[in-house]
């Protein structure tokens, strides 16, 4: 029985080729994050503090589960991760290391949210 014999420089060319073209396609990855990096936060803003106010009046006011009310999140809404204080009667949504927003519950007033003061302040 033949076997073939693959060369071994062509191997080696077609992985080099391989290697630089995923090399390539991470630049654009990178260029193109870092291009947007200042709407992707902003957006991520946005969408943490939308979260944490819903997921505060949907759990103090609404008597709900924190996880329940997850299902209240708009499509996209995916990344945003809850975290509840029962003690200060807060919530926090974050996406890591991006954005983060905390909304408190206050009696006759409902769920709001905190200024980067008021939380430095506490």
């Amino acid at each position: 029985m033949a076997t073939a014999k693959i060369k071994p420089e062509a191997t080696r060319g077609k992985a080099r080729v391989a290697l630089y073209v995923l090399a390539i396609f991470i630049l654009i990855l990178v260029a193109v994050f870092a291009y947007n990096y200042s709407f992707i936060k902003g957006q991520l803003g946005v969408g943490t503090a939308y979260g944490a106010r819903v997921a505060c009046s949907c759990h103090y006011i609404g008597g709900r589960d924190i996880e329940d009310c997850e299902k209240d999140f708009e499509p996209g809404m995916e990344v945003i991760g809850l975290s509840l204080d029962d003690d200060k009667r807060r919530v926090t949504a974050s996406t890591p290391l991006l954005a983060s927003a905390t909304a408190e519950f206050r009696e006759g007033w409902g769920c709001i949210l905190l200024t980067e003061q008021e939380l430095a302040a506490q």
